[in-house]
């Protein structure tokens, strides 16, 4: 659904294509390695406390990387 999304925001955009897709999802996931690393060194060992917090970090991780590729690619 936010690959559709990315595509009708790019194919609505004319023959300039805009850059904020790719700034926007580029900035959330330069914010999000960030904040990950910061918890990371200052909670050392407990990072992340459970299985489940694993699982929800790295699908974040996950979706914003393709977000950011997608946006990318689709903006160029």
């Amino acid at each position: 659904m936010l690959l559709a999304l990315i595509t009708l925001a790019a194919s609505e955009g004319g023959h300039e294509s805009s850059k904020t897709a790719f700034y926007l999802f580029g900035g959330a996931l330069a914010l999000f390695a960030v904040g990950v690393s910061a918890v990371g060194i200052r909670g050392e060992e407990t990072f992340p406390p459970s299985g489940g917090a694993l699982r929800v970090v790295l699908g974040l991780a996950v979706l914003l990387v393709l977000a950011a590729m997608a946006s990318a690619v689709l903006t160029s």
